[in-house]
């Protein structure tokens, strides 16, 4: 039996039920892809200009997890 992974949050005051399933699930899965993306090209641009390659390899977990994660309130 295959399972599904899914991540929750609890304490958040963005529903009555203070729990998130969706929304930081939905949120690692757009992390990862653009994680696969984003690394690479942020390892390449760090080789020339160090401060912009950690940018382009932090924009995962900076900008699109959080955006994410907290648009889908369930």
């Amino acid at each position: 039996m295959a399972r599904i992974p899914f991540c929750v949050q609890c304490g958040t005051r963005q529903n009555p039920c203070h729990c998130k399933v969706v929304g930081p699930t939905l949120g690692v899965v757009a992390f990862i892809i653009a994680a696969v993306v984003e690394w690479p090209v942020g390892a390449v641009v760090w080789c020339f200009r160090h401060a912009k390659g950690r940018r382009i390899m932090a924009h995962p977990d900076r900008v699109v997890y959080p955006r994410v994660s907290s648009a889908i309130p369930f």
